[in-house]
């Protein structure tokens, strides 16, 4: 199951504006490369969609089936807000239905 967890107003390339939700989906263990401790983390997703602000808000907290899933990309970089600090990434988070696989 993932949760709605918040909405983000976005705009496309032509510049028109949409919603997009914001789903999490279970708890993941990581370990650190750092320090070798676990800590806990979420993988967060979004999804385009057709609602209203008012939709949108309503939305959150409710569960939909399905998983977030890591997948890979093209590289592309990411910045750090609180750190400044920019990372190669080659992987991203997508939602997947219940039952769904990735065909890659």
């Amino acid at each position: 199951m993932v949760n709605f967890v918040d909405f983000k107003k976005r705009t496309n390339k032509e510049g028109e504006n949409f919603n997009a939700l914001i789903l999490t989906g279970g708890i993941d263990l990581v370990k650190s490369k750092e320090t070798g401790n676990y800590y806990a983390t979420s993988r967060k997703a979004s999804i385009s969609c057709t609602f209203d602000d008012l939709t949108c808000q309503e939305l959150i907290g409710q569960k939909l089936p399905g998983s977030v899933q890591r997948v890979p990309c093209e590289p592309y970089e990411y910045v750090n807000k609180e750190t400044g600090e920019v990372i190669q990434m080659t992987t991203r988070n997508v939602y997947l239905k219940e039952g769904e696989t990735l065909t890659i």
